[in-house]
């Protein structure tokens, strides 16, 4: 399967069937901190629930519609990222993206997002990456503020997650722009 080195620590991998135990494990060790601003964990109350994500992964891999991957970091698994859906008629993808709370702040999250940015635009042929942040969610919106990418507009009320309504940023980088910030 798919696995990009990033560097001698950390590199991304397509998420398999063999990962389901370690991905529940790790959702179930950041569930408060992930559940603050993502639905999944909520959702995800067991091994099989896992299994079956990565089942839906791999049907939308094979149906070149994104994936997940996991971030690996010293050979353990630390979150996943994948491209939430492929639209081939716009050509534009979005990145999804979480850590468990040990990997926060290594730049794991950017370094895996640059990994899938690069791709999108130099692989696929992308013309346009979109990333989606909760509005309060701080530290997911510096990534993309890192990156370069440019604020295209907030959705408010997005989503109803734990008892309150949240706003969703959206961002967004054209192929132009990040060949521009990569040279």
């Amino acid at each position: 399967m798919y696995k990009a080195i990033i560097n001698k620590e950390t590199y991304i991998s397509i998420l398999e069937p063999m990962h389901a135990e370690e991905l529940y494990q790790l959702i179930n060790r950041s569930r408060e901190t992930l559940g603050e601003w993502l639905s999944f964990p909520a959702k995800t109350n067991t091994v099989a629930d896992s299994h079956l994500f990565i089942e839906k992964s791999l049907k939308n891999l094979s149906e070149n519609n994104g994936y997940w991957a996991g971030i690996w970091y010293k050979e353990n698994i630390a979150g996943s990222i994948g491209y939430l859906y492929m639209d081939w008629r716009a050509k534009k993808t979005e990145i999804g993206y979480w850590l468990d709370d040990d990997y926060i702040g290594k730049g794991l999250a950017t370094l895996a997002c640059k990994q899938l940015i690069n791709h999108a635009f130099n692989d696929l042929q992308l013309r346009k990456v979109e990333i989606s942040v909760a509005n309060k969610n701080i530290k997911s919106k510096a990534i993309p503020e890192r990156l370069g990418f440019k604020q295209e507009g907030v959705i408010r009320n997005y989503e109803y997650l734990n008892g309150e309504y949240h706003d969703r940023v959206i961002y967004g980088m054209l192929l132009e722009e990040w060949k521009n910030a990569t040279n």
